[in-house]
This record gives C-alpha cells, sequence and structure tokens, in this order.
C-alpha cells in the first residue's frame, strides 16, 4: 500500500535545523545557500580567508558588498522568496529573525517523515475516544501545582492510542528542489481589553504586540516551506496480523481499529479545528484566513466522501490546535491541567480564550493561510 500526501496549504516538516544568517546569502529575491567548504578551499589559497573567518564570527550576516560574488558562485542551492515584498522584509528584519528554518532533507533530498504523518493520525484517533471525562480524573490527579509525570498516561491508555501499531509507514520519496520557497509568516493575537469586542493585534517579540493596521511592524518569522499543491509518496501497512484476538488480548485490547476508523478520526479532528480557526477568523475580521478555512472545510466534505482519505494539519506553525487531542479549552477541569504546565500557564487566563494567537502565512502581503494542512490518501 501507498500513501500520497498533497500539500493544500505551505508545509514545513522539519528536522530541527535551521539556515543562520551566514549560511547564506539574499540575492535576486531568493536565498542562496552557501557551499561553505567550497568557500574555505577556495580562500585558503589566498589572503582573504583570515578576513572570511572574522566576518563569520562577528558579523549577523555577511556583507554582501564585499562576499556577495560567493552568492552568485557558490550556492549549493537557491531557494526563492513567495514573494519580492518578503525579500524586502528581510533586508529591514532584525538580525535573530533571519534564522530560516529548514525542509526535513537527507543525502538523498527533502522528504516527509513518516514521524510526523503518525503523530497526526494518532492526535486523531486519541481525539475520538478522548471525553471530558478523562480530562477531568486528569485534572484531580494534580496535587497543588504540580503535575504529575505523565498526566495523560491512564488516559491514552483507556483510549488505547497505542493501537496505532496497527498501521506503519515509511518517510516519503524526496521531492524537487523546485517545490519549496521561502514564505513570510507573523503571530496573530487577541487583545482583550474589552472582552466583548476582542481587537485583531500582531505580535512583536520582546515588547508585547502592535495594532492591525501595523501589521508590518510585526515580528516576521522566514521558513523554507513546501508549495500548495506539492506531492509526498511514500510506502505504508496496515498490520492486521495485530487484530488477532488471542494477539490482541496479549496485548492488552479489547480490540484494534482498523485503517478506516482511523481515517474517520482524523477528518472529525480536521473538522473540529476549523470550526476552531473559523471561530477566530469571525472574531478577528481576518478575511484572507476565513476564505482559506472556507476552503479547507469544502476540501474536507469531498475528501469524506471519498474512501482513505483524510485532512490533516501536521508540522511546523499548526500551533496548540494541531498537538492536542481534546480542543474544548474552555472547560475548567482543561485550564487546571493546562495552568499545571509552566511553559503556558501564564497564558491561561479567566474569560480569555486560549490559545488567542495563530501563525499565520502571509502571501501576497495579506495574511491568508494557515501553516501545514494536507490531504492524505491511502492507494492500492
Amino acid at each position: 500500500m501507498k500513501y500520497k500526501i498533497t500539500a493544500l496549504t505551505p508545509l514545513l516538516v522539519g528536522d530541527g535545523r535551521e539556515l543562520s544568517p551566514i549560511d547564506y546569502m539574499v540575492w535576486k529575491d531568493q536565498v542562496n545557500v552557501l557551499d561553505q567548504n567550497r568557500i574555505f578551499k577556495l580562500l585558503s589559497r589566498g589572503p582573504r580567508l583570515e578576513s572570511y573567518l572574522v566576518q563569520l564570527r562577528k558579523a549577523t550576516k555577511l556583507d554582501f558588498a564585499s562576499w556577495g560574488g560567493f552568492a552568485q558562485n557558490f550556492s549549493q542551492r537557491r531557494i526563492p522568496f513567495e514573494t519580492a515584498e518578503a525579500a524586502a522584509i528581510w533586508n529591514s528584519a532584525p538580525p535573530e529573525a533571519l534564522f530560516i528554518p529548514t525542509f526535513a532533507a537527507n543525502y538523498r533530498g527533502a522528504y516527509l517523515p513518516a514521524s510526523a504523518l503518525k503523530g497526526a493520525l494518532r492526535s486523531g484517533l486519541v481525539f475520538s475516544r478522548w471525553a471530558a471525562g478523562v480530562i477531568e480524573r486528569a485534572a484531580a490527579s494534580i496535587e497543588g501545582d504540580r503535575l504529575p509525570r505523565r498526566v495523560g498516561e491512564s488516559a491514552e491508555t483507556s483510549a488505547q492510542a497505542s493501537q496505532m501499531r496497527v498501521f506503519g509507514a515509511a518517510d516519503s520519496e524526496p521531492v524537487p528542489v523546485s517545490s519549496f520557497k521561502v514564505y513570510l509568516s507573523r503571530t496573530a493575537s487577541l487583545d482583550l481589553r474589552q472582552p466583548d469586542k476582542p481587537q485583531l493585534v500582531w505580535k512583536v517579540a520582546g515588547r508585547g504586540s502592535v495594532a492591525a493596521q501595523r501589521a508590518n511592524e510585526a515580528t516576521p518569522v522566514f521558513a523554507e516551506m513546501a508549495v500548495p499543491g506539492t506531492e509526498f509518496t511514500g510506502r505504508c501497512e496496515e498490520h492486521a496480523f495485530l487484530r488477532q484476538p488471542d494477539l490482541a488480548r496479549s496485548l492488552g485490547w479489547r480490540g484494534a481499529p482498523d485503517v478506516e476508523t482511523i481515517i474517520a478520526a482524523a477528518n472529525s479532528y480536521a473538522a473540529s479545528q476549523l470550526d476552531l480557526h473559523a471561530n477566530y477568523a469571525q472574531a478577528t475580521g481576518l478575511n484572507g484566513l476565513q476564505q482559506t478555512v472556507d476552503h479547507l472545510r469544502s476540501t474536507l466534505q469531498t475528501i469524506r466522501a471519498t474512501s482513505h482519505s483524510c485532512l490533516l494539519c501536521l508540522g511546523w506553525g499548526g500551533g496548540f490546535l494541531s498537538k492536542v487531542s481534546f480542543l474544548d479549552t474552555e472547560t475548567d477541569a482543561y485550564r487546571k491541567v493546562l495552568r499545571a504546565i509552566p511553559s503556558i500557564s501564564k497564558a491561561v487566563r479567566d474569560k480569555v480564550p486560549f490559545p488567542k494567537t495563530r501563525r499565520l502565512i502571509f502571501m501576497d502581503g495579506k495574511p491568508t493561510s494557515l501553516p501545514g494542512w494536507v490531504a492524505l490518501r491511502l492507494v492500492g
């Protein structure tokens, strides 16, 4: 059996690596990734190596006036910006915003890791089996302000999340380098000083936020992403032998899901995520985001009428809603659990929606797209 994943919005599934501002130079509205080994070999023949090493050590980015020729002649690959406007924004961005996360790649090229696919499917399966009672039991297990280790373990055991082992997948085949562009994103948030009338604002790193009319002042984030329409293909397998009664009983299972069950759960999970994004678009007045959500909803309806197909959100930029399997963040029990997590406890406040931020991709200069939405189809 094979899978085919089609990117519906810009997609980044990374491996933790990123390009620092001294790993590349921007020339002709594209990111030119430098072949440093070739450059060192060339400069070692003359007196310029020391000055180049000094700049690498001290500079926030390479001086184009001195070293711009490297961008033309010593580039491993060239990644175009989504628009020329994004390149102009890059030129005026602060140094800390110039680190560019890159797509997962090996010696064969860029590929989509199977772990990202299985993780998204697993989240959907757990979503279909979790209920408010599970969250209440997890909240009751919290002692004081201390969150127990593996607070969700019992819930996942009752949800039999480990049953995802019935589905196996391999990393995708590599895709052409022409499938990628550097996209600009910013983080939208809500100003809730008037709780009955939330206002759109844009996050600025280190100093709060700016009003919607000043979006160009918000902190930009650049990332190498697969363009919509990019297709990733790979092999997958349903381990039907795990559903044999004796084997399932030895694993402590009362039963195991089939592929159809996993696919249906993923579609239900996607529908709930899109409902929350639609509410956010309405609250903020982001028309471009609303159009993207409407398009994804329409695609989901079509996909649900097709066998062995589902809609998923995976990879970088999907945010909280793509990483958790219980989406009703307004319940008191769930908020008690969230407040016990140090990294997000300050963001959980009474009468304030959570999460109140969304990472949005700017296309043609406008906040338009949610990152990471794909269509999955199993074939054969």
